[in-house]
């Protein structure tokens, strides 16, 4: 009965009913976030045994094809010699530098196209006009004008995640809800401020899956132009290991292509978590 009164008094106090914690939601949210993980280890390695079966029973053509185990044995031995360093090294500088170049720029047109009509009608033809364009087309083009060393790979990523980055701020500053800028401007609020404190956090969400597109079609624009342009590169090993048919290398090359596009979202799925623990991805 005490208790009773207790709880009534402390739903009187505030004009709000707490109801009790249920420890069963927790258990369960916590059940599925392991079954989720375990998912996600599991669904690979079943792929992958049943890819050794199909080659070991003769199901598929080993010389086009190679069983899993024979991919890894080619992959220690990349590792090994330091190939391997090397190739994903030069392909990592140039995405890294690529992003760096085209991020920042592509945020800096997006973020002002949400914030000023003038900007949008002058700016939105152009990035309507030249986004569908495929980048890696252009990429002889870049080669002419930056010629074909390291430069051109750079401003080939560059151009691929300007485009991306700008549509992503655009779309996330232009939904900000118009009550925060509202809010804003009766505290006082300066434009500049208003741009760091309101438009950037409320655009994070759309920023960030903009960066996340931006590292995917980075990895396969420079792929595609290590594939003719360069001598060294992830790209240029998958390349040349299929010009020479050492096809155990063309694959381990592929795969490290896909654990880098692996690390990319792992590591945005962290800093998202992080930054926007409101975001859609990050409740349970």
């Amino acid at each position: 009965m005490a208790n009773a009164n207790r709880n009534r008094a402390a739903s009187d106090a505030d004009g709000l009913v707490r109801l009790p914690a249920d420890p069963d939601i927790g258990q369960s949210v916590r059940r599925r976030a392991r079954l989720e993980k375990a998912l996600g280890i599991l669904s690979p390695l079943l792929i992958l045994v049943l890819w050794e079966i199909v080659v070991r029973a003769g199901l598929l053509d080993a010389r086009i094809v190679p069983a899993p185990s024979m991919i890894l044995e080619t992959f220690k031995s990349l590792i090994e010699s330091g190939e391997l360093a090397r190739h994903v090294g030069v392909s990592l500088t140039r995405v890294f530098v690529g992003l760096l170049l085209g991020a920042m720029p592509g945020l800096v047109v997006g973020t002002l196209m949400g914030l000023s009509p003038m900007t949008r009608a002058i700016v939105s033809p152009i990035v309507a006009s030249l986004y569908p364009i495929p980048k890696i087309a252009i990429f002889p083009l870049v080669m002419a004008i930056f010629g074909i060393g390291e430069l051109s790979k750079y401003v080939l990523v560059a151009i691929a995640v300007f485009f991306f980055m700008a549509i992503n701020s655009f779309a996330g500053v232009a939904n900000v809800d118009r009550i925060y800028w509202d809010v804003g401007r009766s505290f006082g609020v300066s434009r500049s401020r208003a741009i760091l404190t309101i438009a950037l956090p409320g655009a994070l969400p759309m920023i960030l899956a903009g960066l996340r597109l931006s590292l995917g079609v980075s990895l396969l624009v420079l792929v595609g132009a290590e594939f003719v342009g360069a001598k060294s590169g992830i790209g240029y090993l998958v390349w040349n290991s299929w010009q020479v048919f050492d096809v155990e290398s063309m694959y381990a090359g592929i795969v490290v292509i896909g654990l880098l596009g692996w690390a990319f979202f792992a590591v945005l799925d962290e800093l998202e978590r992080r930054l926007v623990p409101w975001g859609p991805g990050n409740r349970r």
